[in-house]
């Protein structure tokens, strides 16, 4: 158990010191401590001098709700915790009004706030319905004073949380979630050019072409999490004062879009890497005409380019694009013409299957991408 604790410990100071040395989730993660510190505090600071004490304690509690990773989910909260707050204290002044403060009106109070906090407008404030009926029903006694004095400590720490995102906003990260699409895009493409160097061509090694599915697998999951992280900074995008180093803003759906190309391409590469381990092991891609593989190994080759080219952090020019897609669109007409050889149609017709997919799928996400410079 002391062990556990003191590998937790090594982790926190970890991550304390990745964030005081450079850019990245860790230092995000310690200015929103800091904010979240100064904000609070701040609050209480003005509503203890402002404010009956009985609801002072409200003005940090609003701030440690309100205040979020990012700006936009910040104002989300805000908005939902002062419905709820509303709708908790009509509930309390309404019931203390009209039945007094009694055991059973309190009881009443407890399932309306709870029945009322699941209408899915309050979001995951909606406990608070509950919360803050009680507060104004038990310490307020329904009383409208009692209640005003609450609004005003909720409004002090609104303003506190939200005011603390837009002195210090949240920092952008365009430039680094940019730079891992491309790296991803740049492993599939090499990936794809061993792919088409060591096993289409017919002399490859199956290890090589096992490992190169496992690479798939891993790639995929890579893209899984930066979808995760691209979304994450396209919401930090909203409302953030900060500048984009993308002058219209287009930098995140674009990566958006290039991860989406690239994890379906990927699916479409584990389905050809799978045939051919099939194929080498038992040597069956040797039945298959040398001018189909060959053929094959440039078509690759040009399709590795094209998905290096689409992740890229630069805009990519549409018509460029579309002089890649001509070629590979020609290549892959000249891959479907017949065969002289007629002792391997499953292995031809699953490699051109595959083939005509990944470009169906790679043209069919690309209304993003293509931007004319």
């Amino acid at each position: 158990m002391l062990h556990r604790a003191g590998n937790a410990i090594a982790a926190v100071v970890g991550r304390v010191g990745r964030g005081l040395r450079s850019p990245g989730p860790e230092r995000d993660d310690l200015l929103l401590g800091a904010k979240s510190v100064g904000a609070a505090t701040s609050a209480w600071i003005l509503a203890r001098h402002l404010l009956p004490a009985p609801v002072t304690t409200f003005a940090p509690f609003t701030v440690l709700v309100v205040l979020q990773a990012t700006v936009y989910r910040s104002v989300r909260e805000c908005a939902r915790y002062l419905m709820a707050m509303a709708a908790g204290a009509v509930l309390a002044a309404g019931l203390a009004a009209l039945a007094g403060i009694h055991w059973w009106a309190f009881a009443s109070l407890v399932l309306l706030g709870l029945a009322v906090g699941r209408f899915r407008p309050f979001g995951g404030q909606g406990a608070q319905v509950a919360v803050v009926g009680l507060f104004a029903f038990s310490a307020g006694g329904g009383r409208l004073a009692y209640i005003g004095h609450l609004t005003a400590s909720v409004a002090i720490g609104a303003a506190c949380g939200i005011g603390a995102h837009l002195l210090l906003a949240p920092a952008r990260h365009t430039r680094r979630h940019q730079a891992s699409v491309a790296a991803v895009g740049r492993e599939v493409s090499a990936d794809m050019r061993l792919l088409a160097d060591a096993s289409v061509t017919g002399d490859g090694d199956v290890d090589a072409v096992k490992h190169l599915r496992g690479e798939w697998r891993r790639l995929a999951s890579t893209c899984d999490r930066l979808h995760g992280e691209v979304d994450a900074e396209t919401e930090n995008s909203l409302l953030n004062p900060r500048r984009t180093v993308d002058p219209r803003d287009e930098a995140m759906p674009r990566a958006r879009e290039a991860l989406t190309i690239i994890q379906r391409s990927l699916d479409h590469l584990q389905s050809m890497t799978r045939t051919l381990e099939y194929a080498l092991a038992d040597g069956h891609i040797q039945s298959v005409p040398p001018s189909f593989r060959s053929e094959y190994a440039a078509f690759l080759h040009r399709v590795s380019d094209v998905l290096e080219e689409i992740g890229q952090a630069e805009r990519t020019d549409a018509r460029r694009l579309e002089e890649h897609f001509a070629v590979t669109g020609d290549q892959l007409r000249h891959l479907q013409q017949p065969q002289v050889a007629q002792d391997a149609p499953t292995i031809q017709g699953t490699l051109l299957t595959d083939a005509a997919r990944l470009i169906a799928d790679v043209r069919s996400h690309l209304h993003i991408i293509a931007v004319s410079a």
